[in-house]
């Protein structure tokens, strides 16, 4: 925002975990202009394997607004929304260039890789599979979609190689 004159652009805007889709259908009632890029996998269900659409940056979305403090308000009284990404000075807007970007990669049938979920250290929690709710620190990847998770008890260490997809970062607060 330069002087008074207050321009459209767009803002990263963090979302309750798994309230993408509720974040996305609430601003766009409001007639905001909102993307939420999605990509095809294959659903981790053991019954069936279909492909279904998920967020690509689970946690995320984009909104288009001048952050005049009305919108800005609405926006963060949307169910599900939590803050618009930035420093202590505020929002900082994303480029153009860089969705428009997203909007070409999203609409292709290509596979879609992003960078890496966790970093060694990480505390984090096996949400699905024979390991369901074991927690643990993440070790490494090892190739295909698996990862290494280090579980601690009773002093000694037990590594365990599961699917990275069954794999959830927790909050910096349960660590």
């Amino acid at each position: 925002m330069a002087g008074d004159k207050l321009t459209r652009a767009w803002y990263a805007l963090h979302t309750k975990s798994r309230f993408e889709n509720v974040v996305n259908d609430g601003l766009a009632k409001k007639t905001l202009d909102v993307f939420l890029p999605k990509i095809t996998v294959k659903s981790r269900r053991r019954d069936r394997h279909k492909m279904i659409r998920v967020p690509l940056f689970p946690g995320y979305l984009f909104v288009r607004t001048d952050l005049n403090p009305y919108e800005h308000i609405e926006i963060l009284k949307t169910t599900g929304a939590v803050r618009l990404i930035g420093s202590t000075r505020g929002p900082v807007p994303i480029a153009d260039a860089t969705i428009e970007s997203l909007k070409i990669m999203v609409s292709t049938e290509g596979e879609v890789v992003t960078g890496t979920r966790f970093k060694k250290g990480n505390r984090v929690m096996v949400v699905n599979g024979p390991f369901a709710g074991v927690t643990g620190i993440f070790s490494s990847y090892r190739g295909d979609g698996r990862v290494i998770v280090n579980i601690e008890a009773l002093g000694q260490f037990a590594a365990v190689n599961v699917d990275a997809a069954d794999v959830e970062k927790l909050p910096e607060i349960l660590s």
